[in-house]
């Protein structure tokens, strides 16, 4: 039940030309005789990176240091080392502002990164790959492969995301870029929050670290020793809507939310993984958003029709199959194609009335419109489920948009309330570590 294991290695990245040791270098002093604060100094106020340049290798003594027009503005001498080349001097300005290309790649950033997305590395230095010993593979995706690592100094555990992306193409590299800066606004404990950024201005890698989960809800769902109670999936549910309740408010749509995307901890804290097709919520007269997004076993109806205009619907769509899944065990709706999926969706939740298709205009509703009307099985089906958890699922598989509610409301329904009550997650068991790789290398052996 362990996951697959593979030789220990070391991220195949180059080193950075910026080594470490400059952040720890001390600060220079000014024409006044006062030191100016170094780079580790002001890191720990957290005051962003503004600005890197190289200097003359000759300073003349008692130079002072030129005042900028900001509100902030702090100056500090770092040496960069030069791999087999001598030591070349540095001056760093900080202040709250917006670096230029040019002084996010003196900071070790790759140029085609810098160019194109310097906003998602915003005050952020890359970190080193020799800082980490890449252990196992214990994720993979359509654009990312998952590792297990190790913190050389720390020993700490980690997860490596290596993002795939064609840093030759822009379109690709903003598309990388999305994840990270939506990662870095989202700040809860039931969101898996972005830690560093591995990659250097040699490298064409980039990889993104987290926290290491030991489980996703996928893998100890398809171990049939594993049931949860009625109390521990009021644990999951609760956590997994105050994380999307948080995307949520911040105009964040995750739309991939799926139980191989649901991670937990051996403390029983549930995190919201894998943003990869995030993006924010769409304001008037923005560009349409494509509707080729969610996992098909978790995509809501509207989307299976080509709706361009939609918004955080689409993830409590997606909540209500997992809602479903962590009762019976396995997915709710297991459609082979996209037309399968809308006809299962329609043979469970019933089929729209005929002022739905007048109504919603939406690209491919005449094509997919059912012949005859179906009426809702989602009760008969769900009969042995608690009556108030039956209630908010069939809520939250409205075939309406606006009749889902949010997560917001949801955690404030009447399902959340009477006994068994939500268990503590620490109070949860401990798993063996249980992934969806898991999952499916089992399923591989018993074939």
């Amino acid at each position: 039940m362990g996951c697959v294991s593979s030789k220990n290695a070391t991220i195949e990245s180059s080193k950075l030309d910026a080594s470490s040791s400059a952040s720890t270098a001390a600060g220079r002093r000014n024409g006044s005789g006062h030191r100016l604060p170094t780079l580790s100094s002001l890191r720990a106020f957290g005051l962003p990176l503004e600005k890197i340049k190289e200097e003359p290798e000759e300073e003349k003594e008692g130079e002072s240091v030129k005042k900028r027009r900001s509100d902030v503005e702090y100056s500090g001498n770092l040496r960069a080392l030069k791999r087999g080349a001598s030591q070349k001097k540095a001056v760093f300005s900080f202040k709250f502002g917006r670096l230029t290309e040019s002084e996010h790649v003196s900071a070790g950033w790759p140029p085609w990164l810098s160019a194109v997305a310097g906003e998602a590395i915003e005050g952020w230095l890359p970190l080193r790959s020799d800082a980490f010993e890449k252990l196992d593979k214990i994720g993979q995706g359509t654009y990312s492969n998952v590792y297990r690592a190790r913190d050389v100094k720390t020993g700490k555990m980690v997860a490596l995301k290596k993002v795939r992306f064609d840093n030759f193409q822009p379109e690709s590299v903003r598309f990388m870029a999305r994840e990270i800066t939506i990662l870095r606004k989202l700040d809860h404990p039931n969101i898996m929050k972005l830690e560093g950024i591995i990659t250097s201005r040699l490298s064409c890698n980039i990889y993104l670290v987290f926290e290491y989960m030991e489980h996703d809800l996928s893998g100890l769902l398809s171990c049939p020793d594993i049931k949860f109670s009625d109390s521990q999936i009021k644990c999951y549910m609760r956590q997994l809507l105050c994380g999307l309740e948080h995307c949520h408010l911040r105009g964040i749509m995750h739309r991939d939310i799926k139980a191989s995307n649901i991670l937990v901890n051996n403390e029983g804290c549930l995190k919201i993984a894998d943003f990869g097709l995030a993006n924010f919520m769409r304001a008037k007269n923005k560009q349409p958003l494509t509707s080729r997004v969610v996992t098909l076993w978790y995509r809501p109806p509207e989307l299976l029709l080509g709706s361009t205009n939609y918004g955080e619907s689409v993830d409590v769509w997606s909540v209500g199959c997992v809602f479903a899944e962590l009762f019976i065990g396995r997915p709710l709706l297991k459609g082979r194609t996209e037309v399968e999926q809308l006809h299962k969706i329609f043979k469970l939740c019933g089929s729209p009335p005929d002022d739905y298709w007048k109504r919603s205009k939406l690209p491919l509703a005449t094509m997919f419109k059912p012949q005859q009307p179906y009426e809702s099985t989602l009760r008969e089906r769900c009969k042995e489920f608690p009556k108030s958890a039956v209630n908010l699922i069939e809520k939250f598989l409205s075939i309406e948009p606006y009749s889902r509610g949010t997560a917001s409301s949801a955690l404030e329904s009447e399902y959340f309330h009477p006994k068994p009550y939500a268990c503590d997650p620490s109070s949860l068991p401990k798993y063996p570590p249980n992934k969806e790789i898991d999952a499916k290398f089992r399923e591989e052996v018993r074939r």
